[in-house]
């Protein structure tokens, strides 16, 4: 972010065949755009292998259906509802115990959200400041479409599954589609 940045003043990579040509492999970049969405969503590899092959098992584009579970996991809906600044603070709130589904507490941060699911931050949790904080900031943020949000009573309605024009993601999910099935 300062001009002392190595980055910023050498546009090669550091050691010693840093500035030979780069080869850069279709396995690389498909290895890239995996790990990539692995880092986004904070999964480990066994949990992502595992909801690829549930995505594999969908009728449809399989890229579409990997990147619809991933948005509806409890932990990722409770983010983009506003109740945890990012994505791991969320998930940690899931976990903890901090978040309902339907009334029900859930602990569970990969569960599968459906379309009518009432996801609410429990009674005794509202006054957390984490919480709180989370919730006035996600103005600037904003809540996809597919998402409705009640602030004065912390809970959002899952109004229906997101589609790949609501899931802005910088990530090329055909890549990792491929790289699955070599």
């Amino acid at each position: 972010m300062t001009e002392k940045c190595a980055i910023e003043r050498r546009s090669y990579p550091p050691g010693q065949h840093g500035q030979a040509r780069p080869r850069i492999s279709d396995y690389s970049t498909q290895l890239r755009e995996k790990q990539k969405l692995r880092r986004i969503y904070g999964l480990q590899e066994r949990q992502f292998r595992g909801v690829f092959e549930r995505a594999e098992r969908q009728s449809g584009v399989t890229g579409e259906a990997l990147l619809r579970l991933l948005e509806c996991r409890l932990d990722n809906v409770a983010y983009r509802l506003g109740f945890g600044a990012s994505r791991k603070e969320a998930r940690q709130l899931v976990s903890h115990g901090h978040v309902t589904v339907n009334g029900r507490k859930t602990n569970v941060p990969g569960a599968q959200v459906r379309p009518g699911d009432v996801v609410a931050v429990r009674e005794r949790s509202r006054a957390l400041v984490s919480i709180q904080a989370a919730l006035e900031s996600v103005d600037g943020r904003g809540i996809p479409e597919w998402l409705e949000l009640d602030k004065g009573a912390f809970k959002g309605t899952v109004r229906a599954l997101p589609t790949k024009d609501q899931i802005t993601l910088p990530v090329n999910e055909q890549m990792v589609v491929e790289l699955y099935s070599r």
